[in-house]
């Protein structure tokens, strides 16, 4: 399940270009609290929501990640004189990087319905989804830094694309892949 956020993280690193290693730490707790969380909601909905969630789990997906992949892209397209902003996350961008974190975790949310037919630990379980999100994210802003310091400005617009393109793979994969 990591594995959404872990992409979007590598587009949110290539977007910085001064990044450290505490400011990534930062954002992968984000990312593994909302990973943390998502699954908890969806195995207290259970049963009475589980068709809901099932149905439109990739439609909020998608609308949420391609509109914050065109946000990203927006803002690749700005003049680069604002590029001081680039340095670390801001304050302001908590929101953002939470909305992506949710995006990025709503099929964290319906596992965890599914979690609530099983006989799972929900602790152990929704502990272990948000230390791995935690590392990989840390791990992807890093790896992202690394790539936008290569690219430039053009990081950030790639990290949009990168999450439309997470956001129509769930979409795709809820749609058209039979699972059986």
């Amino acid at each position: 399940m990591s594995t959404d956020a872990f992409a979007a993280s590598i587009g949110k690193g290539a977007a910085l270009t001064r990044t450290r290693l505490p400011a990534a730490l930062r954002i992968g707790l984000i990312f593994g609290v909302v990973e943390t969380i998502t699954p908890v909601i969806g195995w207290a909905i259970g049963l009475a929501a589980s068709r809901f969630v099932s149905e439109w789990d990739h439609w909020i997906a998608f609308f949420l990640l391609a509109g914050l992949g065109a946000h990203m892209m927006w803002e690749g397209f700005k003049p680069a004189d604002d590029s001081a902003k680039r340095d670390e996350p801001r304050k302001s961008s908590f929101w953002m990087l939470v909305a992506t974190a949710f995006a990025t975790s709503i099929d964290a949310m319906a596992i965890g319905v599914t979690l609530a037919f099983a006989k799972v630990n929900i602790v152990v379980a929704a502990l272990s989804i948000g230390v791995a999100t935690t590392v990989m994210v840390t791990a992807g802003i890093m790896l992202g830094r690394a790539i936008g310091a290569l690219i430039g400005k053009r990081a950030e617009m790639l990290g949009g694309l990168v999450l439309i393109a997470i956001g129509a793979a769930i979409l795709y994969e809820h749609l058209f892949v039979q699972v059986g």
